[in-house]
C-alpha cells in the first residue's frame, strides 16, 4: 500500500489488549455457567437430570444471545447515534447558506440549510463549479444539481424522499441527461470522488440525489446492525423512480445509482427488480460492497471458472463487470447489455471481503494470485484470521487512498466511463481528468 515498513510489532500493547480481552471472556464464561447451574437446579426440581442440563444450557444461551443482541448492542447502537447526532448537527465554520435559490438549502428550498446535516450541507457545497469544469474540459458546462435529504428534515423514510423528489423536481434535475440516485455511507457521507468525476465527465449536465439513514459508520452500522438503512434507501429509490417512469423516454434522463460500502449494499436492495424490469434502469456503480451484499454475493459466487474472487469475471461481462486498481479484467470496447452494473473494489479491503466463515475455512481470495494490494505473508489459521480481517475492518477507513476502504477518484473516473459512456473521452483527457482530480483530493 506504498507506506513505510512496520518498525515495531508493539508485544507490550498487545500483549495487555490480549491480557484485559482474556479477564473479560473468563468473566463472561463463570457468568453464563452460574446462569446455567440454577437453571438446571431449578428445572432439575421436576424433570430428570440430565434432560434438565440440557433445557439449562439451551436457555442460557438463548437467554445470553437475547440479551447481548436486543438489549445491550441495539441499546448501545442508539446510544452512539445519539451522540451522532450531535455532532453531526455542528455547522462547518466555511460552508455558508447558499444563497443562489436554486441550489438546496437555500431560501428558496423545501430543504432547510440546517436540516441538511454536516454531511448533506458538505456534499451540496463540495462541487465542483460551472468555472472549474470549463476550464478542465474546453467545453460549455451546466452548474451540477445536488438534492440532499438529512435526518432532521422529516420523522420517517417517507417524508424525507418525498421531500427529496419535489426538491429535485424543483431544481430541474430531471431535465438533466444524468441521474444519479445516491445511497450514502452509515455516516450520511457521500464521497466526493465519486460524484464530482462524474459531473466533470459530463460536463454538468448531472443531477444526483441522497438521502441520510443514520449517523453511525458503515463498519459499526453493518456489524450491529445490517438492514440499518435498507428502508431509507428504497423510500427514496421507489420515489424517484416512479415519478421518472411517468416522464416520456425520450425526454428523460439516464437513471443510475451509486452507495459506497453500506450505501452499496442498501443501494443493491432499493432496487426491486419484478419493479424495473418493464422499464429498467440504465446502470449503478457500486464501490466497496459489504460482505453483506446479496447481489455481489450471489454474483462473485458465481464467477467465471478461474478468475480470482477478488476481481471476478461474470458471464460475458454484458451486465457485471469488476474493477479494482489496473482496471477491469472485461475488454473496454466489449459489449453492454441494457443494464451496466459495476463493483469497484480493492483486494485490501476487508469490509468486502470480510466472512464470519473465515472462522472454519480458508478464504478463495486468498489463493494465488492474489490481489496486488495483499500481503503475501497473510496465512490462514481457524478463528484467527476471522478476528484479524474483523479489526481490518474497523480500521479499513485509515488505509492510503486506493487500498483498503478509501476510493481514489481515478478509479472511479475508469468506473463511470465504463459504465456511461460520455463522448470524447480520449486517452489523454482521461489522463488530464484524473490528474486533476488527484490533486483536487489532497494527494
Amino acid at each position: 500500500m506504498e507506506l513505510e515498513p512496520v518498525t515495531s510489532a508493539h508485544s507490550i500493547e498487545i500483549c495487555l489488549i490480549a491480557i484485559v480481552t482474556f479477564l473479560v471472556l473468563v468473566l463472561f464464561a463463570r457468568l453464563f455457567t452460574t446462569v446455567v447451574r440454577r437453571l438446571s437446579r431449578f428445572a432439575d426440581s421436576f424433570m430428570p437430570p440430565r434432560v434438565a442440563r440440557v433445557i439449562g444450557v439451551s436457555v442460557g444461551i438463548v437467554l445470553f444471545w437475547a440479551v447481548a443482541n436486543g438489549l445491550l448492542l441495539r441499546s448501545a447502537l442508539h446510544a452512539i447515534d445519539s451522540s451522532y447526532a450531535e455532532i453531526d448537527a455542528l455547522f462547518e465554520p466555511d460552508q455558508e447558506r447558499p444563497t443562489e435559490p436554486f441550489v438546496t438549502g437555500s431560501s428558496a428550498s423545501l430543504l432547510a440549510w440546517n436540516e441538511l446535516g454536516r454531511t448533506g450541507r458538505r456534499f451540496i457545497a463540495s462541487g465542483p463549479t460551472v468555472a472549474e469544469i470549463t476550464a478542465l474540459t474546453q467545453k460549455p458546462a451546466l452548474s451540477p444539481i445536488r438534492v440532499y435529504a438529512g435526518l432532521p428534515a422529516g420523522e420517517t423514510a417517507e417524508q424525507r424522499a418525498k421531500l427529496a423528489l419535489e426538491e429535485l423536481k424543483r431544481v430541474g434535475g430531471f431535465d438533466r441527461s444524468m441521474l444519479v440516485v445516491i445511497t450514502p455511507t452509515g455516516t450520511g457521507w457521500v464521497d466526493p470522488s465519486a460524484i464530482d468525476s462524474l459531473e466533470y465527465l459530463h460536463n454538468g449536465d448531472v443531477a444526483s440525489v441522497a438521502m441520510q439513514y443514520s449517523y453511525l459508520s458503515s463498519p459499526l452500522s453493518l456489524i450491529i446492525e445490517p438492514d440499518y438503512g435498507a428502508e431509507a434507501a428504497r423510500a427514496l429509490f421507489s420515489a424517484v423512480y416512479a415519478y421518472w417512469t411517468t416522464l416520456p423516454k425520450n425526454h428523460r434522463p439516464k437513471f443510475y445509482l451509486h452507495g459506497l460500502s453500506l450505501g452499496a449494499m442498501n443501494s443493491e436492495r432499493s432496487a426491486n427488480l419484478f419493479e424495473i424490469i418493464g422499464d429498467p434502469i440504465q446502470g449503478a456503480v457500486w464501490s466497496g460492497p459489504p460482505f453483506e451484499s446479496s447481489i455481489w454475493r450471489q454474483v462473485t459466487a458465481a464467477r467465471n471458472s478461474g478468475t480470482p474472487a477478488w476481481l471476478p469475471g461474470f458471464g460475458d461481462g454484458s451486465m457485471f463487470r469488476f474493477m479494482n486498481q489496473d482496471g477491469s479484467t472485461v475488454p473496454a470496447d466489449a459489449p453492454w447489455g441494457p443494464v451496466r452494473i459495476v463493483y469497484l473494489q480493492y483486494a485490501s479491503d476487508a469490509i468486502t471481503f470480510f466472512d464470519y466463515r473465515d472462522a472454519y475455512r480458508r478464504p478463495g481470495w486468498m489463493d494465488a494470485p492474489r490481489g496486488p494490494d495483499v500481503s503475501p505473508q497473510l496465512r490462514w489459521f481457524p478463528v484467527v484470521t476471522m478476528l484479524q480481517l474483523a479489526f481490518d475492518m474497523a480500521v479499513a477507513n485509515s488505509a492510503p487512498m486506493g487500498y483498503g476502504h478509501v476510493f481514489a477518484p481515478e478509479h472511479y473516473v475508469d468506473a463511470w466511463l465504463s459504465v456511461t459512456a460520455p463522448e470524447g473521452w480520449v486517452a489523454d483527457r482521461v489522463a488530464s481528468l484524473k490528474e486533476h482530480l488527484i490533486h483536487r483530493s489532497g494527494r
